[in-house]
């Protein structure tokens, strides 16, 4: 095939036919392809034609995706948060996974809720509040553990004077009480029950 005025960007592929590359147009290949200009519009946002192609940009905040679209930069994977988020009208937001746990002055790590001392804790009586992170438990009071009492856990006195935990003096009684002791001097002995003489 002899195309006699050439093909510039192409090939001749019959009498005075020309077949363009790619980016190119005209009856001789010669002329750029404005391919902003075609529909459907090669870029989601802006589009710029350079000689024989073009490039695709996007508007501020976000960023250009292999397929020419634009995805908002503040996906979940640019905002980098501790334990994943969430996208609400358009607004990245890191989440936290556990009501016991805040958002810290950063936004995207999440710190611990004190329930103890925030008063947010509800313990038994005979509990008190032990902080974790995240959350917090009920532990028995001093003096007291936790048995198993019929159908459910109930915190129990422990016996200082059964057990032999008590501090009383070799020459002092030991009384249990509620939660603690006491110790009380033998006859014939003075002192605090600590100390006797």
């Amino acid at each position: 095939a002899i195309c006699g005025h050439g093909c510039k960007y192409g090939e001749c592929t019959g009498p005075n036919k020309c077949k363009c590359f790619t980016g190119f147009t005209g009856k001789t290949c010669n002329q750029d392809l404005n391919e902003c200009g075609l529909k459907p519009r090669p870029c989601e946002h802006r589009c710029m034609n350079t000689h024989g192609s073009y490039k695709c940009y996007c508007l501020n905040g976000y960023m250009l995706m292999p397929d020419g679209t634009c995805a908002s930069s503040r996906t979940c994977a640019m905002v980098n948060c501790q334990y994943g988020c969430e996208e609400v009208k358009g607004e990245v937001q890191c989440l936290c996974p556990s009501s016991g746990l805040q958002l810290g002055p950063n936004r995207r790590t999440c710190i611990d809720i004190d329930e103890c001392s925030t008063g947010k804790a509800v313990c038994p009586y005979n509990r008190r509040c032990v902080n974790t992170f995240g959350s917090y438990y009920c532990k028995c009071q001093l003096g007291y553990e936790l048995k198993y009492n019929s159908d459910h856990y109930d915190c129990v006195d422990v016996n200082e004077c059964v057990t032999n935990t008590h501090r009383c003096n070799l020459h002092a009684e030991c009384l249990n009480t509620q939660g603690s002791f006491k110790c009380k001097c033998k006859q014939g002995y003075r002192g605090n029950g600590f100390d006797c003489t």
